[in-house]
């Protein structure tokens, strides 16, 4: 009997050592599985506290925890509100999870642990303007649609889908309904996740109006210049046709998320990328293009301090999207692919933009002709995405041949769309007028698709 109580307290002083050696482990040198997780939890809860103005725990549960990787369910965060940085880890200790907000500019993600070099991006705050007591989108006032059939769709769980937050309908320049979920109203900025990128693109669009960038543009940095990869040109880059290598999958540690939750230059991991493929041939959805689009427009301003402000001065104020915050990462790159928050309204305002060809109350700020060249197919992408990081479809689940890439549904051959991750959406119409909306938290294994919303409400406003 003394030997099997000398046993079992051996193995159970074993069990203790492997266990608090695992938690060491855990600890100083966690998986990059882990510390992607940590980083993802902190950074879209940073942005939805001091962005959005919402309940760091509603955020953790909601929009970490009930829809993503399991590993997330055991995601804990700490909030330290006069420091303006959020700590998220496994169980609240392994993976090291940092963001921080600076002034005016939103949230980052911080890998590196360098929060002062992080906040050194603040951004001035925006000069003082109240927006007048007038109809959308000159002002925030709205009229109530007395169309019932409109109401109804709008009304219609299964045509706004699951998870739906927000959903804007804009024709002919007013908006004729709008719907919100609980907790979230018109003054809510919502993330758009990849119709970021088609932001992103117009503000391209303004530097090649200031004649500042080329679409022919090749040698676009200098290691490019050394190899293959300087015959890339910006054409290519904004057209998804690069030839670079980048893995976009969501499901593991891949160049997407090591590039948004494990690199404080998200850039540079970019730039970084080998030549896998001829530049301009093959069609490869990459976040990492839309990042160096953003590193690109930036420098072609000369000017880091100007740059920074670019978004606002150039494109947000003259639109009146007062709500808008585009974020950059921690060395002062815009997250061009994913990170932009504004109201529903806002969004719309952008959609609008986009079907009236780049003009704003009779002042043009993108090229003639930039929006249409924009909506243009891609050579390299078999009619499925634009020029100038468009959709030219809504989405899509696999496409048995012969099955329309729109589920079958019928809209106007000038259709195109800003499309982003867990379900948002902007249909644009130029012929219609018409933009439609419609952001929420709806994973993809939902099997939601916003082409039948669309629809129903083109036809009812005809």
């Amino acid at each position: 009997m003394r030997v099997l109580r000398k046993s079992v307290k051996c193995l159970a002083v074993t069990v203790a050592t492997a266990l608090a050696g695992a938690c060491l482990w855990l600890y100083v040198a966690p998986p990059a599985l882990i510390r992607v997780g940590s980083s993802y939890a902190a950074k879209i809860v940073c942005s939805n506290v001091f962005v959005a103005g919402r309940d760091a725990a509603e955020v953790l549960k909601d929009d970490v925890q009930a829809p993503g990787h399991p590993l997330l369910r055991l995601m804990s965060v700490s909030v330290d509100p006069e420091a303006g940085t959020i700590k998220a880890g496994l169980f609240g200790l392994f993976g090291k999870g940092l963001a921080v907000v600076r002034d005016n500019g939103g949230c980052a993600s911080v890998p590196d642990g360098d929060v002062a070099a992080a906040k050194a991006f603040a951004l001035e705050p925006p000069a003082e303007a109240s927006k007048p007591d007038a109809l959308w989108p000159a002002g925030e006032r709205v009229e109530p649609s007395q169309n019932l059939a409109l109401n109804a769709i709008l009304d219609d769980a299964g045509l706004v889908g699951p998870g739906m937050r927000a959903v804007i309908v804009a024709k002919n320049g007013r908006i004729v309904g709008e719907r919100y979920s609980a907790g979230f109203s018109a003054a809510t900025p919502l993330l758009g996740w990849s119709m970021t990128k088609t932001v992103n693109a117009a503000l391209v669009g303004t530097l090649v109006k200031d004649g500042r960038m080329a679409m022919d543009d090749t040698g676009l940095f200098e290691t490019w210049k050394q190899d293959e990869r300087g015959r890339i040109s910006l054409a290519d880059l904004m057209a998804m046709s690069s030839g670079l290598e980048f893995n976009e999958d969501y499901g593991d540690v891949t160049d997407v998320t090591r590039m948004l939750y494990l690199e404080p230059d998200m850039a540079a991991f970019a730039a970084a990328k080998p030549l896998a493929r001829e530049p301009g041939q093959v069609w490869s959805y990459s976040s990492g293009t839309a990042v160096l689009l953003s590193k690109l427009w930036q420098e072609a301003l000369g000017n880091p301090e100007r740059a920074l402000a670019w978004p606002r001065t150039a494109l947000f104020d003259p639109l009146g999207m007062t709500s808008a915050v585009l974020e950059t990462d921690a060395r002062g790159t815009f997250t061009g692919s994913s990170y932009l928050y504004a109201t529903a309204r806002d969004w719309a305002r952008f959609g609008q933009f986009l079907a009236d060809d780049g003009v704003w109350n009779g002042a043009r700020i993108l090229p003639a002709g930039f929006v249409s060249w924009m909506h243009e197919a891609a050579p390299a992408s078999n009619g499925d995405y634009g020029r100038g990081q468009v959709w030219l479809h809504g989405p899509t689940g696999p496409r048995p041949v012969g099955v329309d890439p729109d589920d079958g549904i019928e809209l106007p051959d000038d259709t195109f769309w800003m499309l982003g991750h867990d379900g948002q959406s902007t249909a644009i119409i130029p012929s219609e007028r018409l933009v439609v909306v419609r952001l929420g938290l709806t994973p993809s294994r939902l099997g939601y698709k916003p082409q039948a919303l669309v629809a129903a409400l083109a036809t009812a406003l005809e």
